[in-house]
């Protein structure tokens, strides 16, 4: 079984100001037992190339992904060609996925941020090859149950990531999944479902820390991008 997170940001993220880098991200995963990491930055494809003899050497695979924002809302384009960071609407990516196999995720469907897909993942339903566990809960407060719910109720796998800004995120939550280290195995081995979700709530204070710097990081990202478009 190999320990994997499929929804992760560096400091190449475009949107977000993350301060941990690649090899950072591929050092904490090695020392926390990850077999694969998929890098999802915002509306920017990672090609992960130039780092996989890096990853390799620390046991670690590395996934092709980005985090592609459809309608204003987000979804997980995984192990897909740099093509996926053109498309432009549901139905672009229904084609390119038909076309190259590639994993396409729901993150944090029911978060109540603006880009949670909410109503468009029962639009869509058919195109999602699994439904995020999100590792950003409490025992109080946790708005994965509906995404547990709708998962089961369809069938649909649930995998669990913590959708990565900082690097203590790693570890609470993941998943488990059964097939050779590999990104075309580990791929059809989540669209059949075997997989094991692994999770453990978040304290209060865990929670508001982490919500805290995620949002700062938001916050400069968008100066920073501000900046760069004035210049």
């Amino acid at each position: 079984m190999l320990k994997v997170e499929l929804h992760a940001h560096t400091d190449l993220d475009p949107a977000d100001r993350i301060t941990h880098s690649t090899t950072d991200l591929i050092d904490r995963a090695a020392a926390l037992g990850y077999s694969a990491i998929a890098v999802t930055l915002h509306d920017r494809y990672f090609d992960p190339a130039p780092w996989n003899a890096y990853a390799r050497e620390r046991g670690v695979v590395l996934l092709a992904g980005i985090e592609r924002t459809i309608a204003h809302r987000h979804i997980l384009l995984i192990n897909f060609p740099p093509s996926c960071a053109a498309v432009r609407s549901f139905d672009d990516v229904r084609r390119l996925k038909a076309e190259t196999g590639g994993l396409v995720i729901a993150p944090h469907p029911y978060y109540p941020v603006r880009s949670a897909l909410q109503s468009l993942l029962d639009a869509h339903a058919s195109l999602f090859d699994a439904v995020e566990l999100n590792a950003m809960y409490t025992p109080r407060l946790d708005f994965n149950r509906r995404a547990i719910t709708w998962a089961r109720a369809r069938g649909t796998p649930l995998v669990g990531n913590t959708d990565l800004h900082l690097l203590d995120q790693l570890g609470t939550t993941y998943t488990m999944v059964d097939a050779p280290a590999d990104a075309d195995s580990i791929c059809k081995a989540i669209r059949h479902g075997q997989i094991e979700v692994r999770t453990e709530p978040l304290t209060e204070l865990q929670a508001g820390l982490i919500f805290g710097q995620m949002w700062l990081g938001g916050v400069l990202g968008a100066v920073r991008g501000k900046g760069a478009r004035g210049s």
